[in-house]
């Protein structure tokens, strides 16, 4: 089920992602193209990758990990899993210190409130746009407020480029990209299935927060692109789908051997 998110005469996407059981097929998305362009970047990167010839002839690639590298991915699935709940207190706190690491200045009235708007959201209660990335989402956008203030804010006021008239909404993004990596990253199979998800799942491996600072390193990349692209509200997924093929190929680069060395995480500010 999909939810539209945004309004103004745009429209953002996030599908319903939360589910009782995870999808744990072993269907390879991976084309052929991706592994010849992958194949080479992959050697001594830490998993072990058998090639197997689909019913069409195309080689797929099949990946296996171990045990340290299960749990890994077995703690970020259960992550996924969880639905943001405005009747948990947990989740309550997170949302307050989200409002409070946005606007430090600012006293929030409540957790249903206009105020909300101004970072970003579609309405007075930010819980019904979490639907689609779920408490996940959340943790993201405070990850990035707390590790990387400066970028955060730059993101949040617009304040870097020359801005469009019509601006995509900060914190409505932010869910959209949780949700775009978690399908980029194919996170919720029981091992990867391409060469993208099996170098994020060494980092994973190496780094428990890979995950929270990707989000990071994505979110400064969607709005580097969206700049250089002169994009506007109706432009946001053309600006996602750029966002998505440009972090694949840094990902797949040779030299690339942890997420700071991404080229884009140059782009991040403290």
């Amino acid at each position: 089920m999909e939810d539209r998110v945004g309004g103004g005469g745009g429209s953002f996407v996030a599908v319903r992602r939360i589910s009782h059981g995870l999808d744990r097929s072993n269907t390879c998305n991976t084309t052929s193209a991706e592994v010849a362009a992958g194949s080479a970047a992959w050697l001594g990167k830490g998993l072990s990758c058998v090639c197997v010839q689909g019913r069409e002839g195309d080689s797929r690639p099949s990946f296996d990990l171990s045990p340290a590298q299960e749990d890994c991915l077995q703690r970020l699935q259960n992550r996924l899993d969880v639905a943001y709940d405005s009747s948990i207190t947990e989740h309550q706190l997170a949302l307050r210190a989200l409002w409070k690491a946005a606007f430090p200045e600012e006293e929030l009235h409540g957790l249903i409130s206009e105020q909300w708007k101004e970072m970003g959201w579609q309405g007075k209660d930010p819980s019904t746009d979490f639907r689609g990335g779920g408490f996940i989402s959340l943790e993201n956008l405070l990850f990035f407020a707390r590790n990387f203030p400066k970028s955060f804010q730059d993101l949040l006021r617009k304040r870097e480029g020359v801005r469009s008239m019509w601006e995509y909404p900060f914190a409505v993004a932010g869910v959209n990209i949780t949700f775009m990596l978690i399908q980029m990253l194919d996170l919720e199979a029981v091992k990867p299935r391409s060469f993208v998800g099996a170098t994020f799942l060494k980092f994973l491996s190496e780094n428990e927060l890979a995950f929270d600072l990707l989000y990071c390193i994505t979110f400064k990349l969607m709005d580097h692109q969206w700049l250089s692209m002169r994009a506007s509200y109706m432009d946001f997924n053309a600006v996602m789908k750029s966002t998505r093929r440009q972090l694949e190929r840094e990902l797949l680069q040779e030299d690339v051997s942890r997420l700071d060395d991404i080229p884009s995480y140059g782009l991040l500010s403290r």
